[in-house]
């Protein structure tokens, strides 16, 4: 029997990591969860409250932990380096707090030096952190880009360096981002697309996919602009959501919308997204 992929969302936390979230969660029907658990937009290691993450621990939903939007251990900055294996160091172990099945990181820009420079430095940096997951604690799934600026991964080919870069570490696994791939330029929403596109990150990465972040897309194929849109409003469109669905690679895989708006709307996706899938 195929395994079914959870649906669901990147829920508010307001009034605490397991009592907001999981409120949250019963409000938009959501069967998983995405959570930060410090501000996405700095580098603050706040310590959390233990009787929240144990609480979100036993609850026993499928959470995964998104990394700060700053963390980027392709700089050339060695103040950002550190910072970024400061906040991955530091969201891995709430991840083991929480029980989180994944924390998903970006997988940044050169910035200014050459491409074999940065690559160089996840080696150096961001290896030794999957060193350090304890067994039964949460994988890193690495979320391609879209393709803006001096990107290091954003195609789904462009997985196949940034592995090598990790040594295929088995810890290193992927998020896959459907705006950002098709701003990134694969046409999910030609006929064919999603099964060309989920066909070629099985290729370059069997058994690797562990995370969908489900957008729909503002912008045009190609576009290079991360810019969500709600569940068939945008130009991906709901049939592309269908497909992917279907993909023998995507079979079980958890699938979380991250579109903006109320609760109310976040439900709609979600409502969607399940129709599409039972239907």
């Amino acid at each position: 029997m195929t395994p079914t992929s959870l649906i669901g969302g990147h829920v508010s936390v307001a009034g605490g990591l397991a009592t907001g979230g999981l409120k949250y969660m019963a409000d938009i029907g959501a069967e998983m969860i995405q959570v930060f658990v410090t501000n996405p937009r700095g580098w603050a290691l706040t310590p959390g409250k233990p009787d929240q993450d144990a609480a979100l621990a036993a609850a026993g939903v499928d959470t995964f932990i998104h990394v700060p939007y700053l963390a980027n251990f392709g700089s050339p900055n060695p103040e950002t380096l550190a910072n970024s294996v400061a906040i991955v160091r530091y969201t891995l172990r709430r991840g083991v707090e929480t029980g989180a099945k994944g924390v998903v990181v970006h997988t940044g820009s050169a910035v200014t030096q050459p491409r074999a420079d940065a690559l160089r430095q996840l080696h150096e940096h961001l290896l030794p952190l999957l060193e350090e997951i304890p067994e039964g604690g949460p994988d890193l799934l690495l979320e391609p880009m879209a393709g803006q600026g001096a990107m290091l991964c954003a195609t789904v080919q462009d997985l196949e360096p940034y592995l090598a870069a990790l040594d295929w570490h088995p810890r290193a696994n992927v998020c896959f981002d459907t705006c950002h791939a098709f701003a990134a330029g694969h046409d999910l929403a030609a006929p064919g697309g999603v099964g060309e596109t989920m066909d070629a990150l099985h290729a370059i990465a069997p058994g690797r996919l562990k995370l969908i972040h489900a957008n729909d897309s503002v912008d045009v194929c190609g576009a290079k602009k991360d810019r969500h849109e709600h569940i068939g409003a945008g130009l991906i469109g709901a049939q592309a959501f269908a497909d992917l669905m279907r993909h023998p690679v995507v079979a079980g895989v958890p699938i979380c919308i991250e579109t903006a708006g109320p609760a109310a709307r976040h439900r709609e996706d979600i409502e969607t997204l399940k129709k599409l899938r039972d239907g």
